[in-house]
This record gives structure tokens, sequence and C-alpha cells, in this order.
């Protein structure tokens, strides 16, 4: 028992360290090569395909119009567009704020391909040519709910019509491309749009895409190869840990592609010549908002494996905050809901540790008298066990059947905009982030201490020594984690010490 009941700790020591590592979605391993190559992904086992690149039609920049600007501004962002491939080149979210109080920017000026680019191949050829405008500056609100942007090209044999559609309270618009006399027509959504960080730490930050119901999640710096999906497409994004832009085809379209373009990761959709029509979101991940569009745009918030318990955890999070009003004090609420069901089982293990500690001047005894007799010696534990009716898994039990709503929880505090900047008391003014004078994760430490001192056990002293060692390895683990999951455990610490504290006192009033 004394052994594996170590190995369990030790264990999920390595488990909340390598969470990250082994469970999030890896994409497909590239190598270096030149040129690009695809490579083809869907449901199917990955199969060879034609080259993506169409042969260029050589269109030429038009350079006899100057580039216009025109600026959009709703309800919840303003953005800029221009005549330049009848792109986007700006976007302001006016909800969320950067750390210096200003607006968070999705898309600045500056980047090697613009948003929304068009093109007769890969190449976005069509984003440096300057397109006529039909339309004026917009200043949308409850009195103007609506209003349109056409930008219109027209060269040799071949036309393109793109139309814009903007809502006063909402961040989704509506894309509709006419598109006339070309071979192929691809859309992009250019380089890092959507992403305000993009070297989110424990998230990942880059192209994302939903095939079916399977996220796909591609790492930036493995793109060396073009990357192809073909297979029931959703949608393709950028993300970085709490926003993201995204382009919903609300017709059909042959294929996704990801690849990296002049060193910057992108990702688009190649469809046909004809009327496309799209839909665009770019701002928060806010679960409920994405919810109402009805587009499958929800799945962007990614919970990973524990998907399952993360998801009813956040309803009931959201619930508790809406009479609470405090992210914190639902944190402390959802910990003491949480914590209900395992009340028997914690308890019935605290007893059988309880028994253990008793019986162990006779453990020490077999161990000693059999020491070169390992099976006998196994043979009497386990005769022992029986005959005290003890079970000597059964105090790691509640540890371990806690794990999986843990990092659960983990993953709800971590990629959870709802708690991006929301405070709890004093000095915690921001639960995603990390406790800035360390308090939280301190008293966290001691009251490990206090629970491993409180808790009965059946290690030898060496044993018993080397646990005292894991109060300080988990406060220095979570020095950096964010606020809210640290008050999370530290709930539970509490809790963990009332329950045990009734349970001893129980005990010595039945010995006594």
């Amino acid at each position: 028992m004394d052994n594996r009941t170590l190995l369990a700790i030790v264990l999920s020591i390595f488990v909340i360290l390598g969470y990250q590592f082994f469970l999030a979605p890896q994409p497909s391993r590239v190598t270096d090569t030149a040129p690009p190559v695809e490579t083809v992904k869907t449901k199917e086992e990955a199969r060879s395909q034609p080259p993506v690149n169409a042969t260029p039609m050589n269109i030429m920049p038009d350079n006899t119009i100057g580039e216009r600007e025109i600026t959009i501004e709703n309800e919840l962002y303003s953005a800029v567009l221009s005549s330049r491939g009848g792109t986007i080149i700006y976007w302001e979210i006016k909800d969320h704020k950067d750390k210096d109080g200003n607006n968070v920017v999705l898309l600045k000026k500056q980047g090697v391909l613009p948003a929304l680019a068009i093109g007769s191949d890969s190449n976005f050829d069509l984003s440096r040519v300057n397109f006529n405008v039909s339309g004026n500056n917009l200043k949308l609100n409850s009195r103007n709910p609506f209003g349109e942007i056409v930008f219109k090209y027209t060269a040799n044999n071949y036309s393109i019509k793109r139309t814009y559609s903007f809502y006063s309270n909402t961040y989704k618009v509506d894309i509709k491309d006419e598109v006339s006399g070309l071979r192929d027509y691809w859309i992009s959504l250019g380089a890092d749009f959507g992403m305000y960080e993009n070297d989110s730490s424990y998230t990942h930050a880059g192209p994302v895409l939903l095939t079916g119901t399977d996220l796909e999640e591609l790492k930036p710096k493995k793109l060396k190869e073009k990357v192809v999906f073909t297979t029931d497409l959703k949608w393709i994004a950028q993300e970085d840990k709490y926003f993201f832009a995204a382009l919903v085809p609300l017709t059909e379209v042959e294929k996704a592609v990801a690849w990296t373009y002049d060193d910057s990761p992108v990702i688009a959709f190649q469809g046909n010549t004809g009327i496309n029509r799209f839909v665009l979101y770019a701002g928060p991940k806010e679960t409920d908002r994405l919810e109402k569009l009805g587009l499958g745009l929800e799945h962007i918030v990614n919970y990973g494996f524990f998907s399952p318990i993360s998801r009813p955890l956040f309803w009931l999070l959201e619930v508790f905050h809406g009479f609470l009003g405090n992210y914190g004090w639902a944190i402390i609420l959802l910990t003491i809901v949480t914590r209900i069901p395992f009340i028997p089982i914690v308890n019935k293990g605290q007893k059988s540790m309880k028994k253990l500690q008793a019986l162990q001047p006779k453990m020490a005894e077999i161990k000693e008298k059999y020491k070169k007799d390992p099976q006998k010696m196994q043979k009497e534990m386990t005769e022992l066990y029986k005959k005290n009716k003890v079970n000597p898994v059964s105090g790691c039990l509640p540890m371990f059947i806690q794990i999986p709503v843990f990092f659960a929880l983990y993953k709800l505090l971590l990629v959870s905009i709802e708690l991006r900047g929301a405070p709890f008391i004093f000095w915690i003014t921001d639960l995603s982030a990390k406790d800035p004078m360390y308090i939280l994760p301190i008293v966290m430490g001691i009251t490990m201490v206090i629970q491993q001192k409180m808790t009965p056990s059946g290690m030898d002293p060496k044993q018993a020594k080397l646990m005292m060692l894991m109060p300080v390895i988990f406060t220095f683990l979570f020095l950096n984690f964010a606020s809210g999951l640290v008050l999370y455990w530290l709930v539970n610490n509490v809790l963990g010490i009332t329950q045990q504290f009734f349970n001893n006192r129980k005990a010595a009033k039945e010995s006594a």
C-alpha cells in the first residue's frame, strides 16, 4: 500500500506537468522541403492529390486608381476596409482591453497577406489589385442596424464582385463573392487575423479548422508542407487563447489548405467560380455568443480530452456567476458542489487509511520476518488485509477519481475568456492570470501541509519525509497557474481539511 500511495501521488504530478504535451492534438509531422508539397488529410487515410497551385494568370496590380479606405463601426468593433484587394486591413474590438487598458486589436495593417485575400490560385494575386468601391463609411447602431460595402474588379475576361454586409450588434459579417472567368477561386483569412497573442502559453495559437466534429489545431512551426483537408469542412480560423477570426462557408468549397506563406502561417479555402457565400466572425471566444450563431463556432473553445466534464462544469459556473456576480465566488461554490459527490468515497478512503495505520506494527513485523521471501510476505500481507477488512488501494481511490474533475476544471479555467480580466477580491484582479503576489499558491501549499499532517498514513518514516516535499513541489508548480485554478485547489484543500477534522474526531470518539 505504501509504495502504491507514493506512486499514485508522484504520477499525479507527472500527469499535471505532462497533460498539455501528451493530450494536446498533434498535427502531422512534416519535413523541411522546397518547394512545399501537399499533405492531404481527410477522415480516411491520407492520400496523394494534384498540386495546389494553378497556372498563374499574371494579373498585374492596377495602380491607376488610388487606394481607398472605408471605416466600419458598430457597437462591438471598428474596422477598416481597403480597396486594394477588397480586403480588411484593421479590426479592433471594444469590449475587451489589453494590459494598458486599450481596446484589443485583432488585425493591424501590416502583414504578409491581407485578411480575406482573393486569388486565382494560392498566390492570391487579386489581393494586390485595386477594386472600385460602392459605399461610404458606416456607423451602425440601433437606429442604423445594417449596411453594405461593395467592391468590383473587372479585367480581360473575368470579374469579381465582393459584397460585405455589416450589422450593428454582432461580430458576424456576411460576405458574398461573385466570381466569373477564373480557373480557380481562393480566399484566405490572411496572416494573423484574429490573433491578439500568438505566443499563448499552454494553448494553441495559429490555424485551426473544424471537419465534421473534429477540431484540427495546426502548429505554425510544423507547416513546412501544405496540409489539405477535403472532407466535411465546417469552418477555418486563426486563433489564440481567447480570440479568433473564422470563415464559415455557406456554399460549397472544395478544400481547405494550411501552409506557410512568406514565413507566416495561413489557412484558406479553394472554392469554385460563381457565387460564394461566407460568414466572417472576428472576436472573442464567448461560448454563449457563438452558440447563438448556430454555425458550430462554439467548438473552437477547446476543453480537450475532458471536454464532456468541462462543458457542464462551465454551464454550472455561469449559473453561479449569474446570481453571485463574481467569478471568484462562483469558483468557490463550484468547488463545493463538485466536492459533495466525493464525500462518501473520501470518508471510506480515510477510514481505510486509519485502519491501515493501526496495522502498521503488524505489517512491519511481516516485512521483517519474510524479507527474504517476497511471495510469502505478500501472502501474509493479503491475509492481514482480509482479516481486518482493509482495502490497501482504497486510500488512493479518492485522489484518482478526482483527477478528471481537476483537469476538466484546469482546462475550463485556462481557456474561458469569461475569466479574462475577471476580478475576485483585493489584489486578485484577473482570475485568468497568476497571483501577482503569490499569496494564493503559498496559502495553498500551507493547507497541503496541514492536510498531510491530519491524514492517517501507513508509510514508514522515510516515505513520510519524502511526502513532505509534495507541498513544496505543488506550491512552486502553482506559482504561475491561473489564480482561478489555484483558488479551486485551495478551497478543495480547505474542504478536505474540514472533512478530515470531523472524521478524526469521530474516530477518536469511537475508540474512546
